[in-house]
Order: structure tokens, then C-alpha cells, then sequence
């Protein structure tokens, strides 16, 4: 009987952390959210030019292995 009332109980501590869990991510995105800003034209433009840039390095070196690989196999 003992074992069934401690695992209950220990079933309501872990709700009662979970809940304070939620409330301390809350709490944090509120503050997050707060801070941040909406970007201006320039810095967007630099973030859209370095994805860019990225996006088409990632690419180009996709694109140089898989013509090795082609010249390797011959297939």
C-alpha cells in the first residue's frame, strides 16, 4: 500500500516540475521576444546575400564530388 501511495506521490512531483518547466521556457521566450528587433533593409540584404553565398557553396561542392564520383565509376 506504502509503494503505491510513494509512486503516486512521486507522479505529482513530477507534474509539478514539468509545470515549472513550462512556465521557466515561457518566462524566457516572453524575455527573448522582447529583446529582439525587426531588421532593417541593409542587414537584411547582408543576411540574404551571406545565405546566398552559402547556399551556393554548399552546391558547388556537392556538385564537384558527385562529378568525381561520375568520373570514378564511369556510370
Amino acid at each position: 500500500m506504502t509503494a503505491l501511495l510513494f509512486s503516486k506521490f512521486s507522479e505529482v512531483k513530477g507534474v509539478a516540475t514539468t509545470t515549472e518547466k513550462l512556465k521557466s521556457f515561457f518566462a524566457e521566450s516572453r524575455r527573448v521576444l522582447l529583446v529582439t528587433k525587426k531588421p532593417g533593409m541593409k542587414e537584411f540584404k547582408l543576411a540574404a546575400k551571406i545565405t546566398g553565398i552559402g547556399m551556393i557553396l554548399i552546391g558547388s561542392i556537392g556538385l564537384i564530388i558527385r562529378l568525381i564520383g561520375y568520373l570514378i565509376t564511369g556510370s
